[in-house]
């Protein structure tokens, strides 16, 4: 279950009118923070981001299912699978399975959170992205300043 500054932070992006992106990001933000802090681990930083990813589904964000291409059909089915969960009410996982979770995760190592892991994920992903998002996504930021600027 994420925390609840967590759920109002994402809260506050949304009526912000920020994208779902952004109101999943504090969740995967907060993940991190779990792992710096010891609660547990993560076998790689993109296990770390599915986790934070699906809190944010579970959590009611909107955030589609990944392009069929990007990832295996089964983290599609997956990420269908906690959308649903997001729509439609909350029911609490059983408590050995939790537990199993939980005991899983703090096996793991630590280092899945650190700034040079972080920043060598995010290398590689915008690496892999083509010219024309980048270009798309500089569009948005100069959109988004442009906006920012007038409040």
């Amino acid at each position: 279950m994420p925390e609840k500054e967590t759920l109002e932070r994402a809260e506050e992006d949304k009526e912000e009118g920020k994208s779902p992106s952004t109101q999943a990001g504090e969740f995967v933000k907060e993940e991190m923070e779990h792992i710096r802090e010891g609660k547990h681990g993560a076998r790689s930083t993109k296990q770390a981001i599915a986790i934070g990813l699906s809190k944010a589904r579970r959590a009611g964000v909107d955030l589609p299912p990944p392009q069929s291409g990007s990832t295996s059909e089964e983290t599609r089915r997956k990420a269908s699978r906690d959308s649903a969960k997001g729509r439609s009410g909350r029911r609490k996982t059983s408590a050995k399975r939790a537990r199993a979770t939980r005991k899983a995760l703090k096996r793991e190592g630590r280092s899945a959170a650190s700034r040079k892991a972080l920043s060598r994920q995010a290398h590689r992903t915008a690496a892999r992205r083509g010219p024309a998002a980048r270009s798309r996504s500089a569009r948005k930021a100069a959109l988004t300043r442009k906006r920012t600027k007038r409040k």
